[in-house]
């Protein structure tokens, strides 16, 4: 099967560019599959981070592309859509997750619908976490320009039927990332970014958008003993300062901060030196840092929002907490300290029922029943 995989990917950096890059190689053991990429993802003005590539320490996943989409150029958009037509390809897979991208990836999507190419869409998302005005309408321009659809939690799938009732989907999951390397001893981790060895460790990782709710667990790190510790590796796009006017009341040397975007060296080491990874996410779909730290084995505490729950409960890989509460994840952390459960022996089947093989699988069994 010919495959079109529209849709960012190296040199671009993040989450998405990680997904697309695995699934993708799942893809193209199989099946003949090209990557379309961006040419101009954002303008600077709405990408508050330093950077939207990849630097040198990052290890990437480096895919072949063609940069041909420009998201406010629609002679880009032209000029997309006859490359992949050129390819003729049987599916063209996209996967969009802000509504803001909807016009350029929607218009090339329906145009190669009209030649029957089967239009695909991986939804990490529908509903975006900061809402503005028109995204509802660019979202639905997108959905109705796509035959099928691979809904990534369950609130993904009830935020597709709220705007597309009629929409064939099926449920897909996010395996664990396996491109950041080896885990390190935990002693050399820890001695490496100086923290006491005999340290309860907390991590808090990942982009820092104030949905996540840093701001809960810095709390809740404040009514914790001294024997804790607390990692916070990420970047942070509306500015640190909120963040560490709180910590100012916390002994420093009980926090360690690597306040940038992280390379995938720098995430082995915080997550090996880790014992468990906190996030008080107030909303969510799904998190692909859960994967980052199941392939750590380091298990999570996660507030019951979007699909976080559906990554966790069914192997008993975690905690799960009713709401993003400062309290109610205090309390967690140090319940999770005194547990019998073997969470990161649990890790060890989660791992072994998800793999990118097996999600590609199922996108190509889809791409056959619709």
């Amino acid at each position: 099967m010919k495959i079109a995989y529209l849709s960012t990917f190296y040199p671009y950096k993040g989450g998405i560019a990680q997904f697309n890059g695995s699934l993708y190689t799942a893809l193209a053991k199989d099946h003949e599959v090209k990557a379309f990429n961006y040419s101009k993802q954002y303008p600077k003005i709405l990408f508050p981070g330093k950077s939207q590539y990849v630097n040198d320490e990052d290890k990437a996943i480096v895919i072949e592309s063609e940069r041909t989409l420009n998201s406010v150029n629609p002679l880009s958009w032209i000029n997309t859509y006859n490359e992949i037509e050129k390819f003729n390809p049987d599916i063209v897979m996209s996967k969009l997750w802000i509504p803001f991208l909807a016009p350029s990836v929607g218009y090339v999507t329906g145009k190669l619908q009209k030649k029957g190419v089967k239009a695909i869409s991986v939804l990490g998302n529908v509903i975006p976490h900061e809402h503005r005005i028109g995204d509802e309408a660019l979202t639905k321009y997108y959905l109705n320009r796509n035959d099928g659809f691979i809904a990534m939690a369950e609130s993904v799938k009830d935020d597709l039927l709220k705007l597309k009732p009629d929409a064939k989907y099926i449920m897909g999951y996010h395996p664990p990332y396996d491109h950041f390397g080896d885990r390190v001893d935990q002693k050399i981790a820890r001695e490496k970014l100086g923290i006491h060895p005999d340290k309860k460790v907390l991590i808090f990782f990942g982009f820092i958008r104030d949905y996540k709710g840093l701001d809960i667990l810095i709390e809740a790190f404040k009514k914790l003993d001294e024997s804790y510790h607390l990692i916070i590796a990420g970047e942070s796009y509306s500015g640190f300062d909120k963040y560490e006017e709180q910590l100012k009341s916390v002994d420093s040397s009980r926090v360690s901060k690597l306040i940038k975007y992280t390379s995938e060296d720098e995430a082995a080491l915080c997550f090996s030196a880790s014992d468990v990874c906190v996030l008080p996410y107030r909303t969510a779909t799904q998190s692909g840092i859960v994967g980052i730290s199941y392939n750590f084995h380091v298990p999570v505490i996660v507030s019951d929002v979007g699909g976080l729950r559906e990554m966790v409960e069914p192997w008993n890989a975690g905690v799960v907490l009713e709401k993003a509460d400062e309290n109610l994840f205090k309390n967690a952390i140090e319940d999770y300290f005194k547990s019998d459960v073997d969470y990161k022996s649990n890790i060890q089947n989660a791992l072994a029922d998800q793999s990118w093989e097996s999600l590609a699988w199922k996108v190509i069994e889809f791409a056959h029943s619709i």
